[in-house]
């Protein structure tokens, strides 16, 4: 085999795989954001993108388990408002301690998480109503325990949102925290194993005596504590979070689960690959904003790039494929 073949097999090899186009993407974004935008990757940049992305890695992650069942969150917006409100207005509003409102907060995302399991599980109802009808449910939730006004975070929480450890912002630290455990349960562990085999085929789990349900639930219930957790991280973050907070993280945090590698039609998803494709969309949407782009023509750029790499997932294949074949010819001996 001569060396262009080689080089060929190399690339289309990497794009192959189900999470290596996003890495080589998020490494040639870094690599060229200097060159498009001098300074872009100064302290100061980087400090102000990396907390949003360490948000939208940790929602993105509770996407992930969702997608991974062959489900779509719709509830990301409710979420997130819901743990913003909950962490703001209790300590505010009622005298909790930060930290009891914090943990109210996240767990009671949680159990609307697992409530959403329950109605696609045992109800049978599809996911994107499940999820769209209780997103509605928790906006008005959300304006009922704010009264219509927003709280502001408190001085502690805002500290600690903006504080850094290390000279690493606190977010990202969490973010890093949560994509490392979520990987090694989801790729290590039993229960990993076994969200993996419900998600490939439902009915392949249960006949070897795997309870599809409880993990299913378990899936949507670890959802609700991302988009919970994440929440209250950016309330803190903003400091007078609006109660309208987690629009617009819904349809990033879809993009980043299509582009860490998991596939809509379920089956094996990578959490780790989720939180660099939320890097990812991160960085490039300071960037555009630094070259003067709209709001509009950074979702378009966004989508192209979205499209672009799931292209590269269906097409290496086949290009693989055929370096194989011109391979195999060019090793058969002459007639």
């Amino acid at each position: 085999m001569n060396k262009r073949d080689l080089s060929s097999s190399t690339i289309v090899r990497a794009f192959s795989g189900s999470s290596a186009a996003i890495w080589l993407a998020t490494v040639a974004l870094f690599a060229i954001s200097p060159l498009v935008s001098p300074g872009s990757l100064a302290k100061a940049p980087l400090l102000s993108m990396l907390p949003f992305a360490a948000v939208l890695a940790i929602a993105a992650a509770g996407q992930t388990l969702v997608v991974q069942q062959r489900g779509l969150d719709l509830s990301v917006p409710g979420m997130m408002a819901l743990g913003a409100v909950l962490c703001t207005n209790l300590p505010q509003g009622h005298g909790w301690p930060l930290a009891t409102a914090a943990v109210a907060a996240i767990l009671a995302t949680a159990l609307v998480g697992c409530l959403n399991g329950l109605l696609v599980t045992a109800l049978g109802v599809t996911a994107l109503v499940a999820t769209l009808g209780m997103n509605v449910v928790l906006l008005g939730t959300v304006f009922s325990i704010a009264n219509g006004t927003p709280s502001g975070a408190t001085p502690a929480l805002n500290q600690f949102a903006l504080d850094r450890t290390l000279g690493i912002p606190n977010t990202v630290l969490i973010a890093v925290a949560v994509l490392a455990v979520a990987g090694v349960v989801t790729r290590r562990s039993v229960i990993g194993h076994r969200l993996t085999a419900v998600g490939v085929s439902e009915r392949a789990a249960a006949a070897i005596g795997i309870r599809v349900r409880t993990y299913q639930i378990v899936a949507y219930g670890f959802a609700g504590l991302c988009y919970g957790a994440a929440g209250v991280l950016l309330a803190g973050y903003t400091k007078t979070p609006p109660l309208f907070l987690g629009d617009s993280y819904l349809l990033p945090t879809v993009a980043a689960v299509i582009l860490g590698g998991t596939a809509l039609s379920g089956g094996l998803a990578s959490v780790v690959s989720t939180g660099v494709a939320a890097l990812f969309l991160t960085q490039l949407g300071q960037l555009l904003r630094t070259l003067g782009w709209t709001d509009a023509q950074q979702l378009i750029a966004q989508a192209a790039v979205l499209l672009l790499v799931v292209l590269a997932r269906v097409l290496a294949p086949r290009a693989l494929a055929s370096v194989r074949e011109r391979r195999a010819l060019a090793l058969e001996p002459a007639a």
